[in-house]
């Protein structure tokens, strides 16, 4: 593929990016605000859950999401696992995906993209294999090659060499493919993991240990 047509099609898929995340936020603003409210009342405040992520170039941003956790702690003040705060209305935003949906405003400010790895802790920076850092040539994403091939469900070594042969084999036709599949997952609930940290270790703890 030649240099001006990979320009092309990198400002299309910027387009995509833009016209998407505006359409899906204006329909489903009432469901937004609806969740919003929903949150308010059973989780409390803030609706908003904000936390730094690094992006593009290494360059960290504040990624947003709904809120769907409750602030529950043990008897010695630490924080229960996430499968036991996720509960109720969180539950059921987090199983269809719409405490995703704020992650739209990231996408318009040039933050995410609809496609790419997705964004992880800074924390995680030191960890990272010479090949694994390739992922920082390209925006994060909401959605990605990894998400479309088990989500929560694959090893650390497993997503993230996904998110190099992404990168490296980036096309519109990959990123169109990779948003008709996440659709369709959305769709079916499929690989939606209320408590991550259940099934494997942070990459930082797990690299450490190895």
């Amino acid at each position: 593929m030649s240099t001006a047509t990979l320009d092309t099609q990198r400002r299309v898929k910027r387009l995509i990016d833009v016209v998407v995340s505006l359409t899906i936020l204006v329909a489903l603003s009432p469901v937004l605000a609806l969740a919003a409210v929903l949150i308010r009342l059973r989780l409390g405040g803030p609706v908003l859950f904000r936390q730094q992520r690094t992006g593009r170039a290494g360059r960290p941003f504040t990624v947003y999401k709904l809120r769907t956790m409750t602030d529950e702690r043990d008897a010695h003040g630490v924080l229960l696992p996430d499968g036991e705060r996720c509960k109720g209305i969180g539950l059921l935003l987090r199983r269809a995906s719409i405490d995703e949906l704020p992650q739209l405003v990231n996408v318009l400010k040039g933050e995410l993209s609809l496609v790419g790895p997705r964004p992880l802790l800074p924390r995680y920076d030191p960890f990272y294999t010479e090949r694994e850092r390739l992922r920082f040539e390209v925006p994060p994403g909401i959605t990605g090659l990894a998400q479309i091939h088990g989500r929560n469900g694959l090893a650390w070594n497993e997503r993230l060499e996904l998110d190099v042969v992404y990168v490296t084999n980036w096309s519109l036709g990959l990123e169109l493919r990779i948003i008709a599949r996440t659709v369709r997952a959305v769709l079916t609930g499929a690989g939606v993991a209320t408590d991550p940290s259940a099934q494997m270790l942070d990459l930082d703890r797990e690299r450490m240990l190895a």
